[in-house]
């Protein structure tokens, strides 16, 4: 599933970085939450939609990105807003996948499947499909091509994004009509959209129409919508901070088999959150479910396993390291960045059983840096210094370019390397003033080589490479990493 163990160039990577996420009363729950309309006479609407369950395989979705030791923390990111598809339960109901306008797509020929769709859509009385032609103009709307915002081209980029505004405002007041009339797929799609800053003023999030909108499809049986209303009642976003109403939530989401739900209630069991007092044992099987049903969006209870079974827990879990590594491999598979980065280290100096191999280690990192994880950038960096013959050729370029990945997603220690590779002249051009500027981010974050280094430079010219201060050794503090071949011929800069 994933590439192959070489690693591209940085540039070809999209970022990865735990972000922080989104933020009344919840008001009277009916049909007529939402404002009527005075439009319901329109082509959509000649007659009554059915109220039966949709496909919901077009919901947008998102990655959740919690810190790799969730476990500990007080405030677990499963409880962040994210974006989370629910898993279609029949084939597409009408598939338009080959009506997606592509990046190069001329906006004439936009225009005309855009107008073919709705003809057809407005022939049908089925809110299903209707629906399916609201997500559709969403997706549209992202993929309109934009000119080029130069001096000549105002006026027609002016156009294009009031055509992108047109687009997302006929799509929410199609979905507003569809929740109105009690269409659950419609309901949270509409209040992901709210919650993402999609048909909102200015583009903010809105999680006062968003909530009320999760909690009324919670209400016609919807995991993902019920998942969401449970991470707004524990944070406060749209309604009042309760713990007692997001474990209602939460648990109707985990009665569905909701991933994001069983892993959340399997932390608060952990860590004695949401006003539970602390069950070790609790958790472990609410994350063994949350395990059990793992997707790309919800890959985490995996990783929450690997390492409880890496460290374990008296009477409850038992320390495994071969069955911890084999779920980091099912996390990495699906593409969680924590866990790819974690074998990566196992693969490189040969810990928890894992024999070194140079191959797996690289590829592993390689999935974790592809979603920016910057430690996985970093050592890539030290790979491409000293290459692996027959796996990675060595390359002092790429080296210098991870390590500036690495940098930009806020490592201070690439920084430092960053500044040391300008000062010298390792993969780029020497440049002494960008050199600095590397230096003084990285002492701004406590590296004390990098101010070491700026301290030089004031009492006269910059020390040559192997000078005090200079080198960064790779696996530092870790009994491990001197059993590593490379790390007797690796110094990383």
């Amino acid at each position: 599933m994933m590439e192959a163990p070489l690693a591209p160039a940085p540039w070809q990577h999209q970022p990865w970085d735990p972000a922080d996420h989104h933020q009344n009363d919840s008001p009277a729950l009916s049909h007529n939450i939402l404002p009527p309309n005075d439009d319901d006479h329109d082509d959509f609407f000649a007659a009554t939609p059915s109220h039966s369950q949709p496909a919901l395989h077009h919901s947008l979705s998102a990655n959740l990105h919690p810190d790799q030791n969730a476990y500990q923390n007080a405030s677990s990111v499963a409880t962040h807003s994210i974006r989370a598809p629910s898993p279609p339960p029949n084939a597409p109901i009408l598939d338009h996948s080959h009506l997606r306008p592509g990046k190069q797509a001329a906006l004439l020929s936009h225009e005309r499947t855009l107008e073919l769709y709705r003809a057809n859509a407005k022939k049908t009385q089925d809110p299903d499909l209707q629906f399916e032609f609201a997500v559709f103009m969403i997706d549209a709307s992202k993929s309109l091509p934009i000119p080029p915002n130069t001096p000549g081209n105002l006026l027609q980029v002016e156009k294009a994004l009031e055509k992108r505004e047109d687009l997302i405002r006929e799509a929410t007041s199609l979905l507003k009509r569809l929740a109105d009339r009690g269409h659950p797929a419609s309901q949270y799609f509409l209040a992901d959209c709210y919650a993402n800053g999609i048909g909102t003023v200015k583009g903010k999030q809105d999680f006062d129409r968003a909530y009320p909108l999760f909690v009324l499809a919670a209400k016609h049986g919807h995991p993902d919508a019920a998942y969401r209303a449970g991470t707004c009642c524990e944070n406060g976003w749209g309604c009042r901070r309760e713990s007692a109403k997001a474990l209602q939530f939460f648990r109707k989401a985990a009665a569905a088999l909701h991933p994001g739900a069983m892993y959340r209630l399997g932390i608060a069991e952990l860590n004695g959150e949401l006003g539970l007092s602390k069950s070790p044992k609790e958790g472990v099987k609410w994350l063994k479910r949350s395990a059990e049903h793992a997707t790309a969006e919800f890959p985490h209870a995996l990783h929450e396993l690997a390492l409880l079974h890496e460290r374990g827990i008296d009477n409850v879990v038992f320390v495994d390291y071969e069955y911890s590594t084999e779920l980091l491999a099912q996390a990495a598979e699906l593409g969680y960045a924590p866990s790819a980065y974690r074998l990566g280290e196992c693969y490189e100096y040969g810990k928890m059983g894992c024999p070194q191999d140079p191959a797996l280690s690289i590829h592993y990192y390689n999935i974790a840096a592809q979603q920016n994880h910057r430690d996985a950038c970093f050592a890539l960096t030290a790979w491409y210094l000293v290459g692996s013959p027959g796996v990675l050729p060595q390359s002092d370029t790429e080296a210098f370019l991870w390590a500036q990945k690495a940098a930009e997603a806020g490592l201070a220690k690439a920084m430092y390397a960053c500044g040391y590779f300008l000062e010298v002249g390792i993969g780029t051009t020497a440049n002494i003033q960008e050199a600095m500027s590397y230096y003084k981010r990285a002492a701004e974050k406590g590296d004390k080589r990098a101010t070491q280094r700026l301290k030089n430079s004031q009492n006269g010219p910059m020390h040559q490479p192997g000078g005090p201060g200079s080198v960064l050794h790779r696996g530092q503090g870790d009994s491990d990493a001197g059993k590593n071949p490379k790390d007797k011929d690796c110094v990383i800069m």
